[in-house]
């Protein structure tokens, strides 16, 4: 008995100290340099930023505007190299984290099948009296240490199992949310090529300019004039807008010089927010909110948003579930039902505020008309729609102010984008800089269009 005892005491704790890292040395070197070469990328993305910045606020020429493609695509380039680093790290730890698992697993294989052993041996000692032990044996002091060491080793692989079982629930938490961030990151990543190819095509643009004009200053200009759209092509000119029929630029400037005036944002970037959340819907597709709306923080306003409006769930298009989170969003400016309730006057009956009870947006919900912002501020006799045009480029622009965007500087205008599409907690995020630049790129396309109208 004692030898048997000897080979499991040494088997249970030569288990128990196994690290779980044949190779961790190497998946530790390897996430280092992942992160070196990841932190180089952003640092050259950062520097593209910042010389577009300057260059956006230099006079138009030929120079200048070549020189800005040639930024955007080379910081397209390095953004989609920097998300293939970062989904390299993502998928090394998920796979470390997989081996841990599957490590932790054995081990408690290996050691239930050891205390099953203890457990026989120990129901033998049970199932005999004390006095035909000592009989049986011929020392009767190793009788009583096998005894004790059987209740120290059941009660040390009690211990093991509660230890291995928090760290398999901790490990497994851990892999699902960094599946959770590859998917995000994949996402991001394709959204990333569709901006380049738009860069792209503008290249192909300047490679056709620069062959008509040769390089020269004088002619790039002269092309310029010939090329401006008079004020009646550019209001006539339609304005798209997701999930809703396009409108006159003329109209949709209307909407948005209403929406600035009341909160102090720049009609420009609101078309620019709008412009970008529909090509984005071109990509991402529409969607049904009984499959791609969050069940429990938005599906319960969302029926209470319709059933204000007198709308039919089932009818309204909502944006598709992507593959980094769930979808849901609503209208020209993809307002999710839980965002929307804090602009259009859904509270919830217990509080009275659009905000959650720890968490819980179950309800029941309820509509004030006195805390509509949208209602109020457009002076209608019915709740703020977030599928109309007029009232979507409202909640866009309140949305935007609380973002920070009424400052009105380049930097505070992009935050504020980003802070729209990704949150105040994600918004400085390189993964999503791509959001923020397709609006100030949409922006300045925008607000040219507007100095050409005399800022009407």
């Amino acid at each position: 008995m004692r030898n048997i005892l000897l080979l499991v005491t040494v088997f249970f704790f030569a288990s128990y100290g196994v690290a779980f890292a044949a190779t961790e040395e190497d998946v530790v070197a390897r996430r280092a340099q992942l992160e070196r070469d990841l932190a180089a990328l952003e640092a050259e993305i950062n520097n593209q930023t910042v010389f577009l910045e300057a260059k956006q606020n230099e006079r138009v020429s030929l120079e200048r505007d070549v020189a800005i493609l040639d930024a955007q695509i080379e910081k397209a380039q390095l953004s989609i190299r920097a998300r293939d680093l970062g989904i390299q790290k993502l998928t090394s730890d998920i796979g470390s984290k997989s081996s841990t698992i599957t490590a932790l697993d054995e081990k408690l294989v290996r050691e239930r099948q050891s205390l099953a052993n203890i457990l026989r041996k120990t129901n033998e000692i049970d199932g005999h009296t004390l006095v035909e032990f000592v009989l049986a044996s011929k020392d009767v002091s190793d009788f009583f240490a096998d005894i004790d060491s059987f209740a120290s080793i059941k009660a040390s692989l009690r211990e093991s199992f509660v230890e291995i079982e928090d760290t398999k629930a901790v490990t497994a938490d851990e892999r699902s949310a960094l599946e959770v961030r590859r998917s995000e990151e994949q996402e991001l990543r394709t959204l990333q090529v569709l901006e380049r190819k738009k860069i792209e095509e503008q290249e192909r643009e300047r490679s056709e300019i620069l062959r008509i004009t040769k390089g020269e200053e004088a002619v790039y200009q002269q092309l310029i004039s010939s090329i401006e759209k008079t004020a009646a092509q550019i209001r006539a000119e339609l304005f798209t807008l997701r999930d809703s029929a396009a409108i006159p630029f003329g109209e949709a400037l209307e909407y948005a010089n209403r929406a600035s005036e009341e909160t102090g944002v720049r009609a420009a970037l609101i078309l620019g927010i709008l412009k970008q959340e529909t090509k984005l819907g071109e990509y991402l597709g529409t969607g049904t909110y009984t499959v791609d709306m969050h069940p429990s923080r938005d599906v319960p306003v969302f029926l209470k948003i319709t059933e204000a409006l007198g709308l039919d769930p089932r009818q309204m298009p909502v944006s598709k579930q992507p593959g980094y989170g769930w979808g849901g969003a609503m209208g020209p400016a993809q307002f999710i039902p839980s965002t929307w309730a804090c602009f259009g006057g859904f509270v919830q009956s217990a509080t009275g505020k659009c905000n959650p009870i720890k968490g819980s947006y179950a309800g029941p919900w309820e509509y004030d008309a006195s805390k509509d912002r949208i209602r109020q501020l457009l002076g209608k006799n019915s709740p703020g729609n977030p599928w109309e045009n007029q009232d979507a480029f409202m909640a866009s622009a309140l949305l935007l102010k609380d973002n920070g965007a009424a400052r009105g500087t380049y930097a505070s205008e992009r935050l504020a984008a980003l802070r729209y599409f990704a949150g105040w907690g994600n918004a400085e995020k390189p993964a999503y800089a791509f959001y923020g630049d397709g609006v100030m790129g949409f922006a300045e396309e925008f607000q040219g269009l507007i100095n050409q109208l005399g800022g009407s």
